[in-house]
């Protein structure tokens, strides 16, 4: 009787912790907070599109969104080692990530386009052969640009490194997102963004190959925002329809 009940007792503290547990867990996001409207600082927090669809998705789960900044080019890395349960950084679906990592389904596409100065003779993608081109570590930007034929290409840690680079005349143009470019743009009118986008893509969530479990909870969160509209109220509150 004595073995009995010590074995009961320690059911019932493994089922009151699982109790107490389930559902109250963290989901750490791993970004880098330098690519705006996507993931940046506005004081001491970090906001934008994916840290609200991410909380959103934390909500929907019924855990605490802890968020871990971090170099762009670490982000992949920290989910397939675990260090992170999700990278969220305007991370787009490419053949060689995937052989690390799983993607949830896409919550937006975008585009990856060219900024030059408003004098610049760079129309369109064609014109950046043997230009110097900036790219920051690890995007999708650093991989296209080393197609561009004869070009030389220069990575930054950051977005803005590169732009500021390219006003102080040290490269030719700058290639990353499009919405960052936008922003970039809008803060250096001496700047412009070519019309023609050298390449679209999707935006996804990474997430590690060996956490299936987690990959269909995330797709679950972001049908039910899709469907309810919130997702597109993130998008918007950062994006104007006009821009």
């Amino acid at each position: 009787m004595k073995k009995f009940l010590c074995l009961l007792a320690s059911a019932m503290m493994v089922l009151s912790l699982a109790a107490c547990t389930s559902g109250k867990g963290e989901l750490v996001m791993a970004t880098n907070a330098e690519f705006p409207p996507y993931e940046y600082h506005e004081g001491d927090s970090i906001i934008g599109i994916d840290v609200e669809i991410c909380q959103a998705i934390a909500d929907e789960m019924g855990r605490k969104l802890v968020i871990e900044d971090m170099a762009f080019d670490s982000v992949i890395t920290s989910v397939y080692t675990g260090k992170a349960d999700i990278g969220a950084a305007a991370l787009t679906i490419t053949e060689d990530r995937l052989k690390n990592i799983n993607f949830s389904t896409p919550y937006a596409t975008a585009a990856q386009v060219i900024i030059v100065p408003e004098d610049s003779d760079i129309a369109s993608p064609d014109d950046l052969t043997g230009k110097t081109v900036g790219v920051q570590l690890g995007t999708t930007g650093d991989i296209y640009a080393d197609d561009i034929e004869d070009a030389t290409v220069e990575r930054y840690n950051k977005g803005y490194e590169a732009v500021q680079a390219l006003l102080q005349g040290k490269i030719d143009a700058v290639m990353i997102d499009n919405e960052p470019a936008k922003v970039y743009v809008s803060q250096n009118p001496s700047l412009k963004i070519v019309d023609e986008a050298f390449t679209y893509e999707e935006y996804a969530i990474a997430i590690a190959k060996d956490n299936e479990a987690l990959l269909n909870e995330v797709n679950a969160a972001i049908k039910k925002l899709k469907e309810s509209g919130r997702l597109d109220e993130i998008v918007n509150k950062y994006i104007s329809a006009d821009n």
